[in-house]
């Protein structure tokens, strides 16, 4: 496997006081694929990406974009070589129009502004919002508030995508609209892109490999057909009804 166009994440562990939220995770991801990570509540998925996208140091282990050691890195740091992300929480500009809300992400992606109008423009546009352009971020439906959290992502021009939960709380009509979406970004974009979802019909259709945390240890990994056939996946799984209570908040 060569380094270049490839986001790497080795042996990589979190201890908070003392708790191990990850301990021992390899993961990568390659620019043109897409990546599904998931696990029970708990599991340490979100604590995973923060560590990928900068916003929490890892106790062990090393993150690497191509053959560059990032381990540690500010998440605006990353940016510069090409890694974005979105939040379980969209976080819009909520006083800003949708279309100003891309331009943000085009500006903080480098871009001058007329390339930047240029991009957003094209992007909102290409992702069916345009109609939604002059609106107020604050006024938008929950499914388009998702996919302008994603657009606006996809301005600043990532190779490497991080999205954390990006159909909660869509219907069933605005998860299959997203789902068509996510499944273009990486032939459009020529990204790599890594999704956390407890949706599981949507990870097992949209991804090429998926990734599997349980108490912060990798217990499975593989194409969708392995993985939903593992019973370390299935037992994890049935048993977190009854263990959710004494999981932490992390997803």
């Amino acid at each position: 496997m060569t380094d270049a166009g490839l986001l790497r994440a080795t042996a990589v562990g979190v201890d908070f006081a003392g708790l191990k939220a990850l301990a021992d995770v390899d993961l990568h991801l390659r620019q043109g694929e897409i990546v599904g990570l998931i696990g029970p509540n708990g599991a340490g998925k979100t604590t995973l990406v923060n560590v990928l996208s900068g916003f929490q140091r890892p106790t062990t282990g090393q993150v690497v974009i191509d053959a560059r050691d990032v381990t540690g890195w500010p998440p605006h740091r990353l940016a510069s070589r090409g890694l974005g992300r979105t939040f379980q929480s969209v976080r819009l500009f909520a006083r800003l129009t949708v279309f100003e809300n891309v331009l943000a992400g085009a500006v903080a992606g480098g871009l001058r502004n007329r390339a930047a109008r240029e991009l957003s423009w094209r992007l909102l546009e290409q992702m069916r919002l345009a109609r939604f352009a002059e609106a107020f971020a604050a006024s938008l439906p929950h499914g388009e508030e998702r996919r302008l959290g994603i657009i606006r992502a996809l301005a600043a021009r990532p190779r490497f995508l991080l999205l954390d939960e990006p159909a909660a709380g869509l219907n069933e009509v605005e998860t299959t609209t997203l789902r068509e979406t996510l499944a273009t970004l990486p032939r459009e974009f020529g990204l790599g892109l890594l999704v956390i979802e407890h949706d599981m019909p949507l990870i097992l259709d949209l991804c090429d490999r998926i990734h599997v945390l349980d108490y912060g240890r990798t217990i499975a990994e593989g194409t969708p057909g392995e993985v939903r056939r593992d019973s370390r996946v299935i037992e994890a799984y049935l048993g977190s009804a009854a263990t959710a209570g004494e999981r932490d908040a992390d997803g």
